[in-house]
């Protein structure tokens, strides 16, 4: 879950300073405080950072790196191509939270999983409305 909020920070916070579209800096923001998040329960966990130390746009996992490349290109094409980048990132992120939630049993872990989902529902609300401008 981390390298997917690294992930998608990056994303968003790269087509902000590419194209005028305030919604890539709003959730690029909202992404940076997921992390934060993310990592309070790996500490409180004991499982290490798979983020920490690693430049913007890297990622350990080599699918979330190949899935990270493959949309900062689709998004470099044109803004509504970014935001339907940013687009399948909500929709992967939603899919992936859900199927996450049905195996928690740690209320903290329960709690963050339902907030980040709810959050990436409403990114992606967000992205459909500015692509549909």
């Amino acid at each position: 879950m981390a390298q997917v909020e690294k992930l998608a920070h990056a994303l968003y916070a790269t087509f902000g300073a590419s194209y005028d579209a305030a919604v890539f800096d709003h959730i690029a923001a909202a992404e940076t405080r997921h992390l934060s998040a993310v990592r309070i329960l790996l500490q409180r966990y004991g499982v290490s950072d798979p983020t920490a130390g690693q430049p913007v746009g890297t990622c350990t996992d080599k699918a979330a790196q190949a899935t990270y490349d493959k949309l900062l290109a689709q998004g470099k094409q044109s803004r509504a191509a970014a935001l339907a980048a940013d687009q399948q990132v909500e929709r992967d992120d939603t899919a992936d939270l859900t199927a996450a939630a049905n195996g928690l049993t740690a209320p903290d872990l329960q709690q963050a999983c339902a907030n980040l989902l709810a959050a990436s529902q409403r990114h992606l609300t967000a992205f459909t409305r500015w692509s549909n401008r």
